[in-house]
């Protein structure tokens, strides 16, 4: 049986603006970002999950006081005991991400209410409900300790950055900085068209959808297949080297890099992603992470263009003039080559971490549809 998911919780959103939070508040603050900020006070105190309207979409289960910014949906049980609540979690981590997938580009801006109202949830008894999380508590436990280990390896390939360059905004060391032009041989575009919504079969053509390059890592498995196998474009085919930029996204996540260690053929950039070439001056290696730095965010935002509320555009010229520090290639190929060594350790763990995920796409599948 299949139920709407309005006739069984009551949906609100939070009131605040992302800028109330306090470092040292003592209740979490739900926003758009993956991990919760902190605020002196609250306004909740209920079983929910959470669900940010925007960014990147991500969906939280939690059970306490807090607060929640003005594009966070707060689901409850309207009291029927027929939910749990821990269920619907599972439920709408699935959901979201379907809702990815049917983007145009692979990235949704934002979530309305009635994507959530009118999304129909398989509703066996509570006792199975129960179960059913259970078995997926177990699995998502070994992915959330392989991502765990992920995470640490790129937090330890920022701090050595940070160690090796300094702060890239107030340029610590005092290196010369350039245009990212002066380091650039060209920036092509990708080609887009009309294809299939669906991942392509083998080795067939296909077009990578915006979130293979969105979240920093490349992702070949995020495209869509070519309908007409002689609209391939060569020029704009992904080879190993090639460093992707999303010159168009939300706000939140334009202007994200991924470095192409290893790609299949016959995968095309679409026209929302550049490739950058650079010159012997910069390493791209060096300059996938620079971008992609927490800190250089403020970089970013400068040179991207649209409202808050709308998809941010970067233009070549644009990026162009966007101002970066240029230590010494040999220093630069040194990190390079930390990047490397690190990367291996971090291909053991991604292969255990792909075979949880198999099981846990395949459990999901199983109990959700």
């Amino acid at each position: 049986m299949r139920v709407k998911i309005g006739d069984l919780t009551k949906i609100r959103t939070g009131k605040l603006d992302a800028n109330v939070s306090t470092e040292d508040g003592e209740y979490p603050f739900f926003t758009c970002s993956k991990e919760p900020l902190k605020i002196a006070s609250y306004s909740y105190d209920c079983e929910c999950v959470l669900v940010a309207g925007n960014g990147d979409l991500n969906v939280k289960y939690f059970n306490g006081k807090f607060d929640a910014y003005q594009r966070t949906y707060i689901i409850e049980s309207n009291g029927n005991e027929k939910l749990y609540m821990p269920y619907l979690y599972y439920f709408m981590k699935g959901y979201v991400d379907e809702l990815r997938k049917q983007a145009i580009g692979g990235v949704i801006k934002y979530i309305k209410l009635g994507n959530l109202t009118d999304a129909l949830i398989v509703l066996p008894d509570v006792k199975t409900q129960k179960k059913v999380v259970g078995i997926l508590d177990k699995v998502k436990g070994v992915l959330d300790n392989r991502n765990l280990q992920i995470n640490n390896l790129d937090t330890l390939i920022k701090a050595r950055f940070v160690e090796m360059f300094g702060n890239p905004i107030s340029n610590t060391f005092g290196w010369k900085v350039c245009s990212l032009s002066d380091c650039l041989i060209n920036i092509e575009n990708g080609k887009s068209f009309i294809c299939s919504d669906e991942p392509r079969h083998g080795d067939h053509p296909a077009v990578l959808k915006l979130s293979a390059a969105t979240y920093g890592e490349y992702r070949p498995n995020e495209n869509k297949a070519i309908l007409d196998e002689a609209k391939f474009v060569v020029s704009a085919e992904v080879h190993p080297d090639d460093l992707l930029f999303t010159r168009k996204n939300t706000p939140e996540l334009v202007g994200m890099c991924a470095y192409v260690s290893n790609t299949p053929p016959k995968l095309m950039m679409p026209d929302l992603i550049f490739r950058l070439n650079t010159n012997d001056r910069c390493n791209k290696i060096f300059l996938w992470k620079l971008i992609n730095l927490d800190v250089f965010r403020v970089h970013i935002e400068a040179i991207a263009t649209g409202s808050a509320k709308s998809m941010s555009n970067i233009s070549k010229e644009r990026l162009g003039q966007l101002r970066i520090i240029l230590p010494p290639l040999e220093l630069q190929e040194k990190f390079a080559t930390f990047v490397a060594q690190v990367d291996k350790s971090k291909v053991a763990i991604q292969k255990s971490l792909d075979e949880a995920q198999l099981l846990f796409d395949s459990l999901m599948q199983k109990y959700f549809g």
